[in-house]
């Protein structure tokens, strides 16, 4: 990003910068692709798979959907106990490798985070996985103290991530705010609660058109300082 690129895409500090935690402040692929194969090895002993592993392509590209909608595109087809099942294990396997110091957070998210609550920004995250592997995420990465609240689709079951950024906004009246994403959830999710996006462009999944309609887009998560009027 240029120096006049960056003149462009300042905007307004907000009273809050809400975040996505997969592809955004973590490198998911860093922890999910071993679990997911070790689900895969799970089902197959428990009879509820066979043949070899989908791909990790179909995982990955499911990013920022609601789990339930992800297994139904990684096993098409499958039953709603094998989905189940691949939500326990699944849990199990991430938190497993979370507490084996497995698995890591984007270059300078944790400094970045510093900076921005330093400068009175208040800090959310807003995702669609599973209570208790976001707040894991936060805990063994060593950043839930930066945040105020931590909201997953999990813990609130919402069926949108429009739903949850709404009710996060709403609960914490928080006046204006950032989304801070990588998927399309997280354009819809800001454009649809009145908030400026910030399209995070470093993930190794996904592509460019997940994010049309960002207002500011950045290949490095310490360019969110960059982004801040001076």
């Amino acid at each position: 990003m240029t120096d006049n690129q960056l003149q462009r895409t300042r905007l307004p500090k907000p009273d809050a910068m809400i975040f996505d935690m997969d592809g955004t402040l973590f490198r998911t692929e860093s922890n999910l692709i071993p679990a997911y194969h070790r689900v895969c090895d799970d089902l197959r002993a428990e009879g509820l798979l066979a043949g070899e592993n989908p791909p990790d392509e179909l995982i990955l590209s499911g990013l920022g959907m609601l789990l339930e909608d992800i297994w139904r595109r990684v096993f098409p087809g499958g039953s709603d106990e094998l989905r189940e099942r691949a939500n326990d294990r699944l849990l199990h396997h991430q938190m497993e490798s979370l507490q084996q110091g497995e698995g890591e957070l984007y270059p300078g998210v944790k400094e970045t985070l510093m900076k921005l609550k330093e400068q009175g920004v208040r800090l959310f995250v807003a995702s669609n996985g599973l209570e208790d592997y976001v707040k894991g995420v936060a805990q063994h990465r060593e950043i839930a103290y930066l945040f105020e609240a931590l909201y997953s689709a999990g813990e609130y079951k919402t069926a949108t991530k429009v739903e949850l950024v709404k009710l996060l906004l709403h609960t914490h009246g928080v006046q204006s705010a950032w989304m801070v994403g990588d998927r399309s959830s997280d354009v819809e999710a800001g454009k649809k609660n009145d908030l400026a996006v910030i399209g995070c462009q470093y993930a190794d999944f996904g592509d460019d058109s997940e994010l049309a309609g960002s207002d500011v887009f950045i290949t490095d998560f310490s360019e969110l300082l960059q982004v801040i009027e001076a």
